[in-house]
C-alpha cells in the first residue's frame, strides 16, 4: 500500500501559513486562498476525502467542490484510470481522474497556471491512517464496501456522506446507525430525492389525509433494463488483469473471484457479493417516498411472490416482493409490493388512457380509503386520480421545512447544523427495509416472518445467512 505522493504545497490547516507566506514572495495570493466576503479561508474550511472514484463520486464531487466550505485534499481508489464514456455519467474515473478534476478546479478558481494538493491512495485504510488533516469522506465504492470504508471513517470522528444503498447487507445498516449515534458526527446518504420538494409535497398530503388512510402502496423500477447482468452465471473466462486495477483491493471482503471486465467498472450491481440488484439501486430512491411518508418501519413478513430464474451469482431479472406493515399508532397495516426488471403494477382503473404510470425510472401507486395518488421516482409529479379530482384540490399546509438540497443539508451539518435529512438515523432503517427484499429474493415464495427489533427471520433459518454475511479476506466492520 503506497501513498502516490502529493504535492509539497497543498493547502490544509497543517501548512497553510508557510505555504501562503512562501507564496505571497513571488506573486498575489488570490483572496479565495486567503479569505475575504464570501470566501472561506483554509483553516476554516471542511477537508473532504474521497473512498471509491467512480462516476457517481464524480457527479458528487463536481457538486461538492462548488461550496467555499469544501477543500478535497485526498481520493482513494484500487482503479488508477478508467474510461466510463460507455456509461451514462461519461469521461474518465478513477483515483488519478479524480485527482486531475479536483487540481484543475482550484487552479482555475484560484488564477494559478497549476495547483496540485491532491493525495491519491489505492486503499482507503491507509488514506485514513496517513492523512491527519481530513474532517469528511465521501464513500462511492461498489455496495460491497460502503459499510467498511463508513465505518473506518466513523471510528476516526469523520463526517461521513455515503452513496445509497448505505450498506450491502442488513446487520451492517444496523451498525453503522448505531455508531453514527455515537460518534456524533454529521451523516448522510446519498438518496437525493429526500430533500427534494415533490417528497416533502407527498408527505404533507398523505399525512394531511387528502387520500384518507393508505392501506396498499406498489411501487416499480424499470432496472436493470440492460445497466448490467442479472439471472446469469460469472464468467469462466480469466483474462489478464489490467495494469491500472489492484483486484485484491477492489474485491473488498468479497470471495476470490478472477477478475473479468463484467464487473468493473460499472456493471457489478447486479452480482450478489458486490452489489444489491435492482432494488439496492432504486429502492433507496424509489421506497423512500412510501417509508417517509407513512411512517413505516420493520416490516413483519417478506415475500418474494414472483421471481424471474437466478443464479448463485446474480440477481433474478425481474422480481415482485411483498412486504407486510403493522399497525402505527391509529393508522392501519400496509401492504407495500415493489416490483423491478420490467414488472409493473396494474394500472389503476380510474387513471385515464394514455397517460404514463410514473416516470421513466419508476414510481410508487398510494391507495387510501379516500382516493389514489401517484408520483415517479422521488415522489415528483404526485397528482390524484383520476386527474378530475385534481380540479378542486387545494394543497394542505406545508409542514416540513424545505432545504437547499442534500449537498447543502450535509455541508450545514459538517459546520454543527441541523443533522441532514437523510442522516444514518433516517436512512440506516430505510436501507434496512431494502434489503430485506433482497434475502426475501432467495427464497421465492416463502413467506419470511421477520423480527427487525432483533434482525431475525423467525421462520426459515437458514435465511439469516443473509441478514449478516461473512467477510473474506481480514476485513472486519
Amino acid at each position: 500500500m503506497t501513498n502516490e505522493k502529493a504535492s509539497k504545497n497543498r493547502i490544509t490547516r497543517r501548512n497553510f501559513v508557510k505555504v501562503s507566506a512562501t507564496a505571497t514572495a513571488f506573486t498575489i495570493v488570490p483572496r479565495s486562498v486567503l479569505g475575504g466576503p464570501n470566501n472561506v479561508p483554509p483553516s476554516d474550511r471542511i477537508n473532504v476525502a474521497i473512498i471509491g472514484a467512480g462516476g457517481q463520486a464524480l457527479v458528487d464531487m463536481d457538486n461538492l467542490i462548488k461550496f467555499p466550505d469544501i477543500q478535497y485534499v485526498a481520493v482513494a481508489d484500487p482503479m488508477e484510470k478508467w474510461d466510463y464514456r460507455e456509461f451514462y455519467f461519461g469521461g474518465d474515473a478513477g483515483r488519478l481522474a479524480a485527482r486531475e478534476k479536483i487540481e484543475k478546479y482550484y487552479a482555475e478558481q484560484n488564477g494559478m497556471e497549476s495547483y496540485k494538493g491532491c493525495a491519491v491512495y489505492k486503499d482507503f485504510r491507509e488514506m485514513l491512517e496517513m492523512e491527519s488533516d481530513i474532517d469528511a469522506i465521501t464513500v462511492e465504492t461498489t455496495d460491497n464496501l460502503h459499510a467498511l470504508a463508513a465505518m473506518a471513517g466513523l471510528k476516526k470522528g469523520k463526517h461521513v456522506y455515503c452513496q445509497k444503498p448505505l450498506t450491502h447487507d442488513i446487520y451492517e445498516a444496523r451498525m453503522l446507525t448505531l455508531a453514527a449515534r455515537a460518534a456524533k458526527v454529521a451523516t448522510q446518504m446519498g438518496n437525493q430525492g429526500h430533500a427534494m420538494e415533490s417528497n416533502r409535497l407527498v408527505y404533507e398530503w398523505l399525512h394531511a389525509g387528502v387520500i384518507g388512510d393508505v392501506t396498499e402502496v406498489h411501487s416499480w423500477t424499470d432496472r436493470p433494463h440492460g445497466m448490467w447482468p442479472q439471472g446469469i452465471d460469472a464468467p469462466t473466462e480469466t483474462p489478464s488483469l489490467p495494469r491500472v486495477l489492484d483486484w485484491d483491493l477492489w474485491l473488498g471482503p468479497a470471495p476470490y473471484r478472477p477478475y473479468h471486465p463484467i464487473y468493473v467498472p460499472f456493471r457489478w450491481r447486479g452480482f450478489w457479493d458486490f452489489g444489491t440488484g435492482s432494488l439496492g439501486d432504486m429502492g433507496c430512491h424509489i421506497l423512500d417516498t412510501p417509508v417517509w411518508a407513512l411512517d413505516l418501519s420493520h416490516p413483519t413478513s417478506i415475500e418474494a411472490v414472483m421471481n424471474t430464474p437466478y443464479s448463485k451469482d446474480t440477481y433474478p431479472v425481474a422480481s415482485m416482493i411483498r412486504y407486510e406493515f403493522p399497525k402505527r399508532g391509529g393508522k392501519p397495516p400496509v401492504t407495500l409490493t415493489w416490483y423491478d426488471g420490467g414488472l409493473t403494477p396494474f394500472r389503476p382503473k380510474e387513471l385515464e388512457e394514455g397517460r404514463r404510470m410514473g416516470d421513466a425510472d419508476g414510481g410508487t401507486i398510494f391507495y387510501g380509503s379516500k382516493g389514489t395518488l401517484m408520483c415517479g421516482t422521488f415522489g415528483q409529479n404526485a397528482r390524484l386520480i383520476p386527474e378530475s379530482e385534481m380540479k378542486n384540490f387545494k394543497q394542505p399546509p406545508k409542514t416540513v421545512e424545505r432545504t437547499e438540497g442534500i449537498y447543502s443539508e450535509w455541508v450545514h451539518a459538517c459546520r454543527g447544523g441541523k443533522p441532514a435529512t437523510s442522516n444514518f438515523d433516517v436512512s440506516g432503517p430505510l436501507t434496512e427495509i431494502v434489503l430485506l427484499g433482497n434475502v426475501a429474493m432467495r427464497f421465492p415464495g416463502r413467506r419470511l416472518y421477520y423480527d427487525g427489533e432483533n434482525m431475525k427471520i423467525q421462520n426459515v433459518e437458514e435465511a439469516n445467512q443473509y441478514i449478516r454475511r461473512t467477510y473474506e479476506g481480514g476485513w472486519n466492520l
